[in-house]
């Protein structure tokens, strides 16, 4: 009874992290947007490349893309546990949450293409360092680096043409 009860005990643990993972990247898109209003209407009334998509698309896409990086960075946990790997992730989810309030809020869009470099270049240390320790959670850090490579053509194009 006590094998069966430390494994129900360490089964629950494993989910109970991954709904911490997923807090945490809540908590950073939520401080993304805090004291940041209109995101949809402050976007459309910037000059953009012909190519710009939608800001519907947005919400649907950063909300598959943040499942993904909870996912992931769980994966790499049940493997080693904290260590290199969830800190380049951790300093990566940083920079997520900064992107937003630097370009929206404070309008600051060379900072912000700044941190966007900055952020791309973290998530490549991440997905370099999962590759060593989960293929499935280096292949789901890999849509969210494709588009966080667009959004940074985005912010570089915006930054140039206003």
């Amino acid at each position: 009874m006590t094998t069966t009860h430390s494994a129900t005990r360490t089964h629950g643990r494993r989910w109970l992290a991954l709904l911490g993972f997923g807090a945490a990247v809540v908590v950073a898109a939520g401080i993304g947007v805090l004291g940041v209003s209109d995101t949809s209407g402050e976007y459309a009334s910037l000059r953009q490349p012909a190519w710009a998509p939608p800001s519907w698309l947005f919400g649907p896409v950063w909300s598959l893309l943040y499942a993904m990086i909870a996912v992931s960075g769980w994966l790499v946990w049940r493997r080693v546990g904290f260590g290199p790997a969830l800190g380049a992730w951790t300093a990566q989810l940083v920079l997520n949450a900064a992107w937003t309030p630097i370009f929206f809020g404070a309008g600051r869009y060379g900072l912000a293409f700044l941190d966007i470099v900055v952020l791309w270049l973290l998530i490549g240390l991440t997905v370099a360092l999962f590759r060593r320790v989960s293929r499935p959670a280096t292949l789901l850090m890999l849509p969210y680096w494709a588009w966080v490579t667009f959004a940074a053509c985005l912010n570089l194009a915006i930054w140039q043409l206003n």
